[in-house]
């Protein structure tokens, strides 16, 4: 299966606004941490290849973990930092191998989309309360700033990178979700120290990308199903 297929001239213009966007707004945070920049562009690319179906998203989501485990780290979130470095990152690992394992026609880039079961709901939604009971408490021994909302991002987060891993379109819901809990978390750092403008203005770029990611990936689940009847 190929890493990486075509993408279609609005998904080019999504991927050069959304970079444009996050570029202008770290510039006028002021900010000298490139590394939220760079951390941010990988962002961007790995949503428009996500909504596409095409492995190379993981290769991006592997970088981005790394990248906003570290910044995470250093504004205190370790919420985030445990969730993006101890989960997203082994299921970014995982689902790539999925990913590459299914394509929907051999030497596709292409995934196959797959419709989740009752059971696989269950066991999702099972999971997830597990996952967000045990990193309260990890998180509360650790005096994470914001608890709350960042119990409820590790919630959202692992709902999201579950559902990726079983290749359902749902998983961009579950990105949108985790996208508006971040916006707050990042809105109150913000508040703060300015610099951190440029990473609130990133989930919000996430938010319209995983928005178009659900609606890409209705589509591709409709032109499977005729193509495969």
């Amino acid at each position: 299966m190929k890493f990486i297929g075509k993408l279609k001239t609005s998904e080019y213009v999504l991927w050069a606004i959304s970079s444009l966007v996050v570029i202008i707004s770290f510039f006028i945070s002021n900010t000298g941490s490139w590394l939220n920049l760079v951390a941010s562009l990988v962002g961007v690319a790995a949503l428009i290849f996500i909504a596409k179906g095409y492995p190379i998203c993981h290769v991006c989501f592997i970088v981005f973990a790394v990248l906003y485990g570290i910044i995470s780290y250093d504004l205190s979130y370790y919420g985030e930092m445990i969730t993006y470095l101890g989960m997203s990152l082994p299921v970014s690992i995982i689902s790539l191998l999925s990913w590459l394992k299914h394509p929907f026609k051999e030497g596709s880039a292409e995934v196959s989309v797959r419709r989740i079961n009752k059971k696989q709901v269950i066991t999702t939604f099972a999971l997830t309360i597990v996952v967000t009971v045990i990193f309260y408490f990890i998180l509360k021994a650790l005096n994470t700033a914001n608890l709350i909302v960042s119990t409820i991002s590790v919630a959202t987060s692992f709902t999201a990178a579950y559902l990726s891993f079983l290749r359902s379109p749902y998983y961009a819901l579950g990105y949108v979700a985790n996208d508006v809990v971040l916006i707050v978390l990042w809105l109150l750092a913000t508040i703060q120290d300015i610099s951190y403008l440029s990473v609130t203005v990133c989930f919000t770029v996430f938010l319209v990308n995983d928005t178009y990611g659900f609606i890409s990936w209705q589509r591709m689940e409709r032109r499977q199903n005729s193509e495969c009847n």
